[in-house]
């Protein structure tokens, strides 16, 4: 887990079914999309003529239906909002985008890999990987280097840089994270994410 997106690189991408785009369709298992809304579709208004929570206001409780108030559905959906926000917000104080932080923390974690490795990894269209491998290689945080074992491709690697930019960009995911979760004890917060990982299973 807006416009972290401080100008996305794949404004125009289109949102297949299956895969991440700027519109902020999230595929299985993928990294976070560039979108207003972390899920694929805007959550419901609260109330005839109230603002999408996705464009940045949030409903009036008191003035929601009870039959909404209590929808699962709903409930993540602006909660899913409020923490894109915020997490891009965060993210942009640092001049970074969730894309820069998915394919950082993928390199870290899975090693160095193509631009199509890179892709399937983080779910990102690879039109759009283009962009944000540019960002970052013209930072010095990723390199390119030709495949030893197949010269048609590059390989992408992480560098110090990146390393030292990575540790930087978890404290403030990590910060984002505490004031989203503040009102929860840490016990709640390790069952509601338990409960989160099950119903995405499903």
């Amino acid at each position: 887990m807006s416009t972290e997106r401080g100008g996305d690189p794949g404004g125009a991408a289109s949102a297949r079914r299956g895969e991440v785009s700027d519109r902020g369709e999230v595929p299985d298992g993928a990294g976070w999309a560039e979108s207003s809304g972390a899920s694929g579709m805007a959550p419901m208004a609260a109330t005839p003529g109230a603002t999408d929570a996705s464009q940045g206001a949030e409903p009036d409780e008191r003035l929601t239906p009870a039959r909404l108030r209590g929808m699962p559905s709903r409930l993540l959906a602006l909660t899913a909002a409020r923490a894109d926000r915020l997490v891009s917000a965060s993210l942009a104080e640092e001049d970074a985008r969730k894309w820069h932080y998915t394919v950082l923390v993928s390199l870290d974690e899975f090693g160095p890999t193509s631009q199509a490795g890179l892709s399937r990894r983080t779910g990102i269209y690879r039109s759009d990987l283009v962009a944000v491998i540019n960002e970052l290689a013209e930072r010095g945080l990723v390199e390119r280097a030709p495949d030893p074992g197949d010269r048609r491709r590059n390989v992408i690697t992480l560098t110090a840089r990146g390393h030292a930019r990575l540790r930087r960009l978890d404290a403030v995911l990590e910060a984002a994270q505490e004031e989203l979760m503040e009102p929860l004890s840490v016990a709640e917060r390790a069952l509601l994410t338990g409960l989160l990982e099950r119903v995405l299973r499903h």
